[in-house]
């Protein structure tokens, strides 16, 4: 991650790590150097996949921030080839951002340095149901024997679950969960509103623009909700398209108790363009940051939000992460009763059967009250943001 980047995200979150400026005399200079924690992860100069950005880049930017340790972005060939020379305590290295013939010569050039190879899981890759699953979904063999071969030789997996360490356990040196959180720095409403160099998108920028912009379903100019329909938001990536198909009997036909048409958008899921029970959203070109303040910023567009799971090996691993984001918008989330959801369960999210009238009971209550409950927002607020008192992460990389 480039220097000028760094020093962008640090500004925006030191407010939201230390909160108000300190009136206390700073103290001396470290004689110490700080710990440099390197990673390998999609993309550069900001822009990655969006796993990168909740797993790895978000918190990087606050360990940084912290004052704790320096990170850099790290070119894996040059580490193997041994052109990067700096001192690391450890390297990061997400998934399957290795190509298969390269994961090898990587761990043993860390192995011969003395440095510390963190592997960064977050899905079952590795069970044979988990695999067929991830095929449909377009992930290739070499990918997945990627993400074999760097588990087997990392010093520690950092991984998003208990159900999925407890998959990784067998095959892997060392296990730690980490459990997902969110970033207060994009998460939280107008958190950037009085930032400057906040990275906020142009009117020239495709970020800038609405989805639905000009369509006569579009919100209230005063930001208030359309009256003619209820929506509802489910959102996730391509893995999810079997989930969305729990949701047909649910939404078909679905109204409120005044009669009002409770509508399902769809961000994500699937590659489908059109349904006659769902409404597919396109949404603003840009990274993940862009991605989540577009929603934040459009929170008001949806009643809830959904996130169906089947009874699958697969799901088991999945972590909780939509019901902290529906959490966050501010809307009330339904979501499967799996073991994903049991915590989110205990604090007012709301867990539902694999049963239709349920569902859609569930639904048409969570509509009517139109904002996430109380102790759900507090219990994000409080455990699951980065940077928390909760928040494991540092430990795990650098411990």
């Amino acid at each position: 991650m480039p220097r000028d980047v760094l020093r962008r995200a640090v500004g925006r979150l030191r407010r939201v790590v230390s909160g108000a400026a300190s009136t206390e005399p700073s103290p001396g200079p470290d004689p110490r150097p700080l710990p440099v924690l390197g990673y390998v992860v999609a993309g550069a100069d900001g822009a990655h996949p969006a796993s990168a950005h909740v797993r790895v880049v978000r918190r990087v930017e606050h360990l940084v921030a912290s004052g704790r340790a320096e990170a850099r972005q790290v070119d894996p060939e040059a580490f193997v080839a041994g052109t990067d020379d700096t001192d690391y305590a450890a390297v990061l290295v997400q998934r399957d951002i290795l190509p298969r013939p390269l994961v090898d010569p990587f761990t043993a050039r860390a192995v011969e340095r003395g440095i510390r190879v963190i592997a960064e899981v977050d899905d079952d890759f590795f069970t044979e149901s988990g695999r067929a699953r991830l095929a449909r979904a377009e992930y290739d063999p070499d990918r997945l024997a990627s993400i074999d071969a760097l588990v087997r030789g990392a010093d520690r997996v950092v991984v998003s679950t208990e159900e999925l360490a407890a998959v990784v356990r067998p095959i892997a040196r060392e296990v730690v969960v980490v459990r997902n959180a969110l970033d207060p720095a994009i998460w939280t409403p107008d958190a950037d509103a009085d930032d400057p160099d906040a990275d906020r998108p142009d009117s020239d920028h495709p970020d800038a623009h609405r989805p639905d912009a000009g369509r006569p379903d579009a919100d209230h100019a005063d930001g208030t909700r359309p009256t003619d329909e209820h929506r509802v938001l489910y959102m996730g990536t391509l893995t999810h398209a079997a989930d969305l198909e729990l949701l047909r009997d649910v939404f078909t036909d679905l109204t409120a108790a005044d009669g009002t048409p409770i509508r399902l958008e769809v961000i994500g899921v699937t590659e489908e363009t059109a349904s006659d029970w769902y409404r597919r959203v396109e949404v603003p070109d840009g990274h993940y940051p862009a991605f989540s303040r577009w929603l934040v910023a459009n929170r008001r567009r949806w009643h809830a939000g959904v996130a169906p799971l089947r009874d699958e090996e697969f799901n088991r691993a999945k972590s909780d992460l939509k019901a902290l984001e529906y959490t966050a918008l501010g809307l009330p989330a339904v979501v499967s009763a799996r073991p994903s959801y049991a915590v989110a369960a205990q604090h007012g999210v709301v867990a539902v059967p694999d049963e239709p009238g349920a569902w859609r009971e569930a639904v048409r209550s969570a509509v009517q009250r139109g904002h996430a409950d109380p102790g759900a927002v507090a219990w994000v607020r409080s455990e699951r943001m980065v940077g928390g008192d909760d928040d494991r992460w540092p430990d795990a990389v650098l411990g």
